[in-house]
């Protein structure tokens, strides 16, 4: 260990910044689970790569036909196929005599409080949660709302809802309960399970007041049925008898056994709602067979997965797509060993997570780029004082990850020879599509490198032609970065609104049919891709996506705000920050700024979720708009990164910026 500590803190910046590319270390390559012959194979038959990919799971009716692309953009996987998803989580593995590995090290944020669950233990609680939920009138094909911190119940219910055939919307824990509600209600779910709150940073917070305030705006048009509550803190919570259930005093009496049912491969499993660049969000809903296949096949090769050994630790929250797919369905599919932890990076302080990965062996971890520049902030000596080498293998998700920090979680985390797996995936793609394999690509920082075997991306102009590889420092114009074929893991659609799915995603390369991802990219000069983040006005902040008309929304729900607009700013240490351009009322000119910002701040916190808050909030006279009243928010994003402004020649007024420039 100190050996090691040594070592790192010899090497200077300079050393480690004139790396331009890092290959895997040969010893990594040797028992690596991918080599580059699954490229090859990939290429040759691209069909029959996924259909050997599905076989890794266990059908209980075969497929007959790989893909089904003739009612494009809407794919049928695995055609005739049957399975389950939970069973291929849980049974499989108890069956295949893995039940006394442990599936789940839970971690609670209060300090020792923690608990190991078995695979046997899993499916034991899963058919219990199953059996419940069946007894509350759940069926094929409803929808369940979950609304739960990181804890185990979370999970089970999760598989609880895919063994019965049932669709989960789960609803991240630091949300409101307007944007619960608003899921709720597109959801149509009929059951909403949650806890009596969770813990933040050291203290109880209620949760499921915020359902019942949810169900209580849905008034008689309520969905809900039944409300299935955790007990977790311990806090005190309103009860409304005959619709609220304890989960200790149901779940715990059901049965042991369930015998699941086998469901067509296209059979729904999840809504998971994301952003728009309208205000409404959009319950994008993926299937069963393509998307457990893309998830386990992804979660083994990008992270080389060994199951009878490693220890797997994904930091996300389930009420993200990464929860869903890197530490629900893709780990559980491939029978691993994972550390799920409920809390945050610095509870009760800044040593948490070098404990946890000391506590439990943890030999791969995946988090995301602002979690890493926290560290940074922080300073390496803190990881230092931690034995973090039992690490192999080091995962970055959610944004692009800048090269100062990949290089600095490789050497800090890594010891300077971990392999680091920058992944490019989004909500709608369900499993990660472009991504280093770690023990075959010799690694650019701040390039996720190229497609996976069995994905197929390009990068093109207005007129979708290809772009020509460039070099490493940006010289080669940018582009659009689209999906020219289908895969597995597909979205199939935006719940209720098959038109929008079409707009959203399928409208700008029409005449193609290829997917428009929404980000922007360039190639490298060795053809390697290089996202660029978002060029619609969806936001990216700490991994979490955010659009600008929700944000605004809340702003102008304010009642002494006139008018606003919201623009994502390059943020050192989340991504983007938001920074919002607000117009007062004339009443509300008598309040003083500073107070002005608090109320608004506060305002956005409770309509959508504190990550929400705005970074900085500018009260101006005026916004820069067009002729046709449209606001330039990409001169706004000019002014709040403090660049030169672009051009404003179609603006009514190019004046107004200097009062706004005034106004910072």
């Amino acid at each position: 260990m100190q050996r090691w500590v040594t070592t790192l803190t010899d090497m200077t910046e300079t050393h480690v910044d004139v790396q331009a590319s890092y290959p895997p270390p040969p010893e990594f390559s040797a028992q690596a689970n991918a080599t580059e012959a699954l490229y090859d194979e990939a290429a040759e038959d691209r069909l029959g790569f996924w259909a050997a990919q599905a076989e890794r799971l266990a059908w209980d009716t075969p497929f007959t036909e790989v893909l089904d692309w003739s009612e494009a953009p809407v794919a049928k996987w695995f055609v005739g196929g049957k399975l389950n998803v939970a069973y291929n989580c849980v049974d499989r593995h108890v069956e295949a005599g893995n039940g006394d590995r442990v599936a789940i090290h839970w971690e609670g944020e209060p300090v020792g409080d923690a608990r190991d669950i078995t695979y046997a233990q899993l499916k034991d609680e899963v058919c219990q949660a199953a059996n419940t939920l069946t007894e509350l009138g759940l069926t094929k094909g409803d929808r369940v709302a979950i609304y739960m911190p990181m804890v185990p119940e979370a999970i089970i219910a999760m598989l609880a809802c895919a063994r019965l055939g049932a669709m989960h919307s789960v609803v991240f824990a630091g949300f409101s309960a307007s944007a619960l509600k608003a899921r709720i209600e597109d959801a149509e779910a009929k059951l909403v399970i949650t806890t009596d709150g969770q813990f933040r940073r050291g203290k109880a917070a209620p949760l499921k007041a915020g359902v019942d305030e949810a169900i209580e705006a849905l008034g008689d048009s309520s969905p809900v049925e039944h409300v299935l509550v955790v007990q977790r803190t311990g806090i005190e919570v309103p009860w409304t008898e005959g619709r609220d259930t304890w989960w200790h005093e149901t779940v715990p009496n059901a049965s042991t056994e369930h015998t699941p049912e086998a469901f067509d491969s296209e059979h729904p499993l999840f809504l998971l709602y994301t952003s728009g660049t309208t205000g409404k969000p959009k319950g994008i809903m993926h299937t069963s067979g393509g998307y457990l296949t893309q998830a386990s096949y992804t979660h083994h090769y990008v992270f080389d997965i060994k199951p009878e050994s490693d220890v797997y630790w994904c930091t996300a929250d389930i009420g993200w797509v990464t929860g869903h797919t890197y530490i629900v369905y893709g780990p559980l599919s491939n029978g691993v060993t994972q550390v799920v932890y409920e809390g945050t990076p610095a509870s009760p302080d800044e040593h948490r997570h070098f404990q946890v990965i000391e506590k439990y062996g943890v030999t791969v971890y995946y988090t995301a780029p602002t979690v890493v520049r926290t560290f940074m902030k922080w300073g390496r000596e803190l990881a230092f004082e931690h034995d973090l080498s039992s690490l192999r293998l080091l995962g970055s998700v959610g944004e692009p990850i800048n090269p100062e920090a990949w290089r600095w979680y490789r050497l800090v985390f890594g010891g300077d020879k971990t392999p680091v797996v920058d992944t490019w995936w989004q909500t709608e793609t369900g499993g990660i599509m472009i991504s280093p394999l770690p023990g075959v690509t010799h690694c650019k920082p701040g390039s996720a490198m190229r497609a996976l075997p069995g994905i197929s991306a390009k990068i093109v102009d207005d007129d979708g032609n290809e772009l020509a590889p460039g070099t490493d420092h940006g010289e080669q114009a940018s582009g659009y970065l689209v999906l020219d074929q289908p895969w597995p893991a597909m979205l199939r659609g935006i719940w209720g609104d098959p038109e929008r799915f079409k707009e959203t995603y399928w409208s700008r390369f029409a005449q193609q049919g290829w997917y428009f991802a929404g980000d922007g990219a360039r190639y490298g000069k060795d053809g390697e891709i290089w996202v660029l983040g978002r060029i619609d006005d969806v936001m990216n902040v700490s991994g979490h996506r955010i659009s600008t008309a929700e944000v605004e929304s809340a702003l102008v729900g304010h009642s002494g705000v006139a008018e606003a607009a919201v623009v994502g700013a390059t943020d050192e240490h989340t991504g983007q920050g938001i920074c919002a351009f607000v117009i007062l009322k004339s009443h509300a000119k008598e309040t003083s700024r500073e107070q002005m910002v608090d109320e608004l701040r506060a305002e956005v916190a409770r309509e959508i979720s504190p990550i929400a808050k705005p970074r900085e909030i500018h009260v101006v006279p005026e916004l820069p708009k067009t002729r046709s009243g449209k606001i330039m928010r990409r001169l706004l994003r000019d002014v709040a990164e403090g660049r030169e402004l672009g051009d404003t020649s179609t603006l009514v007024d190019p004046s107004v910026f200097e009062a706004i420039r005034a106004s910072k």
